[in-house]
């Protein structure tokens, strides 16, 4: 403590003092307050200047910077001021009792400082971490990776119950109970938990390892759980897609000794009949015919299994250029044609008026699209329709193949394009092949900018494929022909149809017709014709005169006696070209009169004029 008094207020102190002035001792003793203590006069004036007016005042832990060892330093005091009064009560000094504090508050900022240091560990720990209170679990702290969790950040205060309301079925406030209540902690390995992460979000599974540990108080009584643990969903998800790639390997050499084995059996008969020799030259013709199929079959099978390798380790190389996609889409309809018709399928091809451009690989654009199509043939029932559609969209080009298939269920539709991925199987294997086609279509596709998705409403519901790839410009010296093509197409789009007792002949040119972006019915007979007419009333038809029953001559005369199709423009193909036959045909009432094989650009002038009319 100190006094200071009189006029010039004489500082006085006792030995405890001492300490406080450093060196300033003893010269201080009897000096004027103003002189002892000049380097903080400033903030203590004000306080003097309060006693002198006879207001005692009480400060506590007040920052003050002294020079009182040579230097300035930063020291706290806990002190009152006090006036000090002669034997007429008037004031004329200052009496101070004070502490000082310096190491007390530099101790309690250190471990606030400590406090916080371990507040941001625990919050920014990568562990979830997070301490519940009470017998109601009141969130009292949570770390960000917690929140991140459970997707919320306004936890803390709130009961676990309340604020996660979709865990009070899955058990684990059951166990929270019973850790508060038994005081033994709880550990759980990889426990799957559902978790709303978003006030308007489904259900998302999480997979957690954690510990709930009891927290006491000084009595030993349980008053709260520190929950630690990791959200190992990632881990958990990456073990369960090893463990189905694994499954799905296994199943694909499987089913990879079967397709082998398949051609084997009748390769391995047909070389033991040859061994025992055949002079009768039929069957020699059929066992041959037999190895040539079988061995073809296998080819295939090897073919898909070195591509998907050489693509998958990179050793793809692409002769990329600019090319029509619709001419792509043509040739890959064309390939496919002979699957498509031993299914009696209806194949409707889509074309945009203007040609869409491309960058890629004309070889591998048509491998893409002639796997999808072999596809829809394959899972599409007989007599079922696939259709292939050409747009553009902003700066993509897009194809799709549709069908009326079997389907792919949800399960499977996010894997159709992984390896060793294949729907169920029936015992037959009736479709054959290895299923490597759609693995095969999404590599070829990025690798030349684009991209494939999926479609399918379930089983039984068909399925839609469709390839994005970047439009490019039109190549110079390809307006010409864009002129040709638009002529071939026509500008308007009309439905035609075609009559033809050769189901080969009449699918290939319905396909062409189609690829010229016109709707197409396919009749094998006159009487077919008849009814189909009625149905859909074409603009243009196209008929064989050599039909059984009913010829064409006879067709043509009932057609123009039907209002459906008496303006409508009739075409005779036949395999009789003289002049002669060309009167004739004229003469019964056809418009046109084509030679088989049809010369396609005959076709499309036909085309043409119907679109001029």
């Amino acid at each position: 403590m100190f006094a200071a008094w009189g006029p010039e207020l004489a500082f006085l102190y006792n030995d405890a003092y001492v300490d406080i002035l450093g060196r300033k001792h003893p010269q201080a003793l009897g000096r004027p307050f103003r002189d002892v203590w000049a380097d903080i006069w400033h903030d203590i004036s004000p306080i003097v200047d309060e006693a002198m007016q006879g207001r005692a005042t009480y400060h506590k832990n007040l920052l003050l910077t002294m020079h009182r060892h040579g230097y300035d330093e930063e020291t706290w005091f806990t002190f009152s001021y006090s006036p000090m009064r002669d034997e007429e009560g008037r004031v004329h000094g200052v009496f101070c009792a004070c502490t000082e504090t310096t190491e007390q508050v530099l101790s309690a900022r250190h471990r606030a400082e400590e406090v916080e240091r371990m507040r941001l560990l625990f919050q920014q720990a990568p562990g979830i971490l997070a301490v519940v209170r009470g017998p109601e679990h009141v969130f009292e702290i949570a770390n960000d990776a917690y929140l991140r969790l459970v997707g919320r950040d306004d936890i803390v205060g709130h009961a676990v119950a309340e604020v996660l309301p979709e865990v009070r079925d899955q058990g684990f406030i059951a166990l929270l109970d019973e850790v508060f209540r038994t005081g033994e902690p709880h550990v759980g390995h990889e426990m799957p938990v559902l978790l709303r992460r978003g006030a308007d979000s489904e259900l998302e599974e999480r997979f957690v390892n954690f510990i709930y540990q009891p927290i006491r108080d000084h009595r030993g009584a349980v008053y709260g759980i520190f929950v630690e643990g990791s959200d190992v969903t990632e881990a958990v998800q990456a073990m369960r897609a090893l463990q189905e790639a694994n499954s799905r390997k296994d199943e694909f050499l499987a089913m990879l000794a079967h397709e082998l084995r398949n051609p084997l059996a009748p390769i391995a008969a047909a070389a033991e009949l040859l061994r025992l020799g055949m002079p009768d030259a039929g069957r020699i013709e059929k066992t041959g015919a037999v190895i040539t199929r079988q061995v073809e079959h296998m080819r295939k099978l090897v073919d898909d299994l070195l591509d998907v390798s050489r693509v998958t380790r990179g050793l793809v190389t692409l002769r990329r250029e600019t090319l029509d996609l619709c001419a792509i889409v043509g040739e890959a309809v064309e390939q496919g044609a002979a699957l498509m018709q031993a299914k009696r399928h209806r194949v409707h091809v889509e074309l945009p008026d203007q040609r869409p451009w491309v960058n890629g690989d004309r070889t591998r654009l048509i491998q893409v699209l002639s796997n999808l199509l072999n596809n829809a043939a394959r899972y599409t029932l007989d007599g079922g329709q696939v259709t292939v559609g050409v747009a553009v969209e902003g700066n993509d080009v897009r194809v799709t193949v549709e069908d009326t298939g079997i389907g792919i269920p949800p399960s499977l539709l996010p894997h159709v394009f992984d390896l060793f991925t294949q729907a169920e199987r029936s015992p037959d294997r009736s479709q054959g092949g290895l299923g490597l086609g759609l693995a095969l279509v999404k590599s070829l596709v990025e690798l030349q900018g684009g991209r494939v998705s999926a479609h399918s409403a379930g089983m039984g519901q068909g399925s839609r494929f469709t390839i994005c790839l970047p439009r490019v410009e039109r190549p110079e010296g390809a307006a010409r022909e864009q002129a040709e093509g638009e002529q071939i197409r026509g500008t308007l789009r009309r439905h035609l149809v075609v009559v033809d007792d050769n189901a080969d002949a009449a699918q290939m040119l319905a396909l062409l017709l189609e690829t010229a972006g016109h709707s197409v019915n396919v009749c094998n007979d006159a009487r077919q014709a008849l009814d189909a007419v009625v149905t859909s009333p074409p603009a243009l038809l196209f008929v064989d005169i050599g039909l059984p029953g009913m010829d064409g001559y006879e067709l043509v005369h009932r057609l123009r006696r039907m209002p459906e199709t008496a303006k409508a423009c009739i075409v005779a193909i036949t395999g009789y070209g003289t002049p002669q036959d060309r009167a004739r045909a004229l003469d019964a009432g056809f418009d046109e009169h084509l030679v088989k094989p049809v010369d396609p650009k005959a076709l499309y002038g036909i085309l043409a004029r119907l679109s001029g009319q």
